[in-house]
Parts: C-alpha cells; structure tokens; sequence
C-alpha cells in the first residue's frame, strides 16, 4: 500500500495543491511554518478521520474560507481508491470513499495503516499517562476490529455520567444504567490493551536491545485502573458500584481504562521517572518501531511513515538506526535542511520544496 496522490483546498496554509508522491521516499524541505507538517496532518487526517494534534476540526480550515476538502488516492494491491473528508465551518465533517459516504472512522482504518514519528513521540515515555494511553489507542484502532467502537461509547458514556455526578441530587438507578454500560465496553478496552501490551513487550525489548548494543534490556507491563480475573465486565461493574459514593464526593469517574498506564523499566529502572533523555528517546524509537512491526505482522500491510521532523531530534547512532529500519515502507520526511549522511542511506525518491503552502 503506498499513497499515490493528496489534493488540498482551503486546508491550512494551503489554498489548492495538488502532489503526486513517490512510491518509496518523499521529503519535505522548508523553513519553519511553511506547511511541511501541514501536509503530514492532511495525510492522517485521510487514515484516522482526524488530525494527529489536540484541535477542533474546524480550525484545519484556511482563514477566512466556509471549508476545506482534502482528497487522497492510495494504491492498494494495483488498484487505486480515492478518500475524501470535507469539513465546513460548523466542524461537521463528511468523510466518502470512492464516492460514497461512511459514518465510521473504522471503515477509513480498515484500508489505510499509517504510523507518524514526530518530536512529540520522544516525550511519550516521561509525559502524563494520557499520552501513552493515545499512543495504545492508536494503534489498536488500526489492528483491532472494534476497538474504535468500544473507545468511542466507553468515553461518551463516561462524559455522560461525569455530568451526571455534578448534578446535586443523583440517583443511583440511574448511575446503574451508565455503569453497566462502563463495564460493558470498558472490559473489552482493557482486555485489548493487555493483550496489546503483552505482544509489544517482547518486540520493543528486541529493537532497544539492538539500538543500544544489548545494553539495556527493557520491559513494558501494563498497568491497568481495573483489575479482574474471572468475569471482567460484571467485576468491572460491582467496582464502580463499589465506588459511587466516592465518586459522588469528587464528582468524577474514578476507575476505568481511563485511568490506565503502561510502566517502561530498563534495567529495573523507571524510566518515565528516573530515565536519562537519551534512555527515554531510545525508548520511544524503540516503541514507534514496534508500532511498524505489529502493524506488518498482523495486517500483512506495509505501514506508511510520516517523519515530522523527527531526524533532527536524534543523534547519529539513533537516526542511522531508524533509516536502516525502514524496509519497503513509503516514507515522508519533513525537514529544515537536507544532512548529506542521511540522505545518502535513503533510498531514491522526491524533494519537495515547501514555501507558505505552495509546493515545488
């Protein structure tokens, strides 16, 4: 699978471009806030239904403009398919593929794998659990049927009864409803990421070991809010029921696989808290790497790369590592300035210069 083709309008910084990319390496050359990453967003955005950063759809349109429309063509198994998303003013969205319209994100997931690499995955080891949790949800929508689902009516449940709980008078026939619910779809989220957690372990503790010449060995357990053994979903339930009064107190939902984290030792050292930088980079990589394998083991897909400027991010000895890892995958690179070291170890392909939305 390799993207062929991204038409923009009135997306970003960019007014109308249309770019025919190569089926191998793609690099973005530019000054910063040109729209090198803008190009990176409009190409997930056409995978995962939305931007890879915390924004409101509407603010993805060009100012000043009622919309922006992104169109993608991907070539999959000799045979293109066209994806388009518009998005008006409002921040309604209208998602078509081959022209018809989908109502799901999860039917985008099912013809497009995509993996990005940006600065902001080089601190998902010592950052808040939020970003760890994003970066399982991630990958899970892509390589599990349903999952999407179960995330998107766990957290509209959950915002339901965290109203709920504000409420002055509540009534606990009520809150049953919710925490049935909870359970219900919150025990399958939990059990997903477990046995995400425990086929990555191994795969990302192999790649560190080789990115540090078998100097660190690394682990990765998961760290679940719920436990259970037997009956999950009516174990997950009696807790919550268990709880109300505690979370009428502080008037929010206090477990679930909202709560969840993922602890990363080296060497039996922490290292989201006691991690040197270099450590907590390797890490990451290593995670992100991980990410490309499991996607190619259970698809049988090439993942496509999106490197946001992540090059400059890495020394030497890490950026070798990543580009000599990079297999068959169609690669995009965003970067300030071409180092004639690593440009050498790419593969052939096309330089993209970028100057405030405009593309040569």
């Amino acid at each position: 699978m390799y993207i062929k083709e991204i038409e923009l309008y009135n997306f970003r910084n960019y007014s109308t471009e249309k770019i025919s990319f190569d089926k191998k390496v793609n690099i973005f050359l530019g000054n910063n806030a040109q729209g090198k990453t803008n190009l990176l967003e409009g190409i997930y955005l056409n995978a995962f239904g939305k931007s890879f950063k915390n924004i409101k759809d509407k603010e993805l349109i060009h100012f000043d403009q009622d919309y922006c429309k992104i169109k993608t063509i991907i070539s999959k198994s000799e045979e293109d398919e066209k994806v388009e998303i518009l998005i008006n003013k409002e921040g309604r969205k209208e998602i078509k593929r081959e022209g018809v319209k989908i109502r799901r994100y999860s039917e985008l997931l099912e013809e497009y794998f995509i993996i990005i690499f940006s600065p902001e995955d080089l601190k998902i080891v010592k950052e808040e659990p939020e970003k760890r949790r994003k970066f399982i949800n991630r990958e899970l929508c892509q390589i599990r049927k349903g999952y999407l689902a179960d995330l998107n009516n766990y957290n509209r449940v959950l915002k339901q009864r965290n109203t709920y709980l504000k409420e002055y008078l509540i009534d606990n026939n009520v809150l049953d409803i919710w925490d049935r619910e909870l359970a219900d779809y919150g025990s399958r989220i939990i059990k997903k990421r477990k046995e995400f957690i425990e086929m990555l372990s191994p795969i990302c503790s192999d790649i560190n070991e080789r990115i540090t010449g078998g100097k660190e060995s690394l682990e990765i357990k998961y760290e679940a809010n719920v436990y259970f053994e037997d009956n999950p979903e009516e174990e997950f339930y009696k807790l919550l029921v268990s709880k109300r009064e505690e979370d009428k107190k502080f008037r929010t939902t206090g477990r679930g696989p909202h709560k969840d984290d993922i602890k990363i030792s080296s060497n039996g050292i922490d290292l989201r808290k006691f991690g040197s930088q270099g450590q907590q980079r390797t890490t990451a990589l290593s995670l992100k790497l991980s990410e490309k394998e499991i996607i190619e083991r259970e698809t049988g897909e090439k993942p496509v790369l999106l490197l946001d400027d992540v090059l400059s991010e890495l020394d030497n000895e890490r950026q070798a590592y990543l580009i000599n890892n990079l297999g068959d995958n169609q690669l995009f690179v965003t970067t300030t300035d071409i180092i004639e070291e690593v440009a050498s170890k790419l593969p052939a392909g096309k330089i993209f210069k970028i100057n405030n939305g405009h593309v040569e």
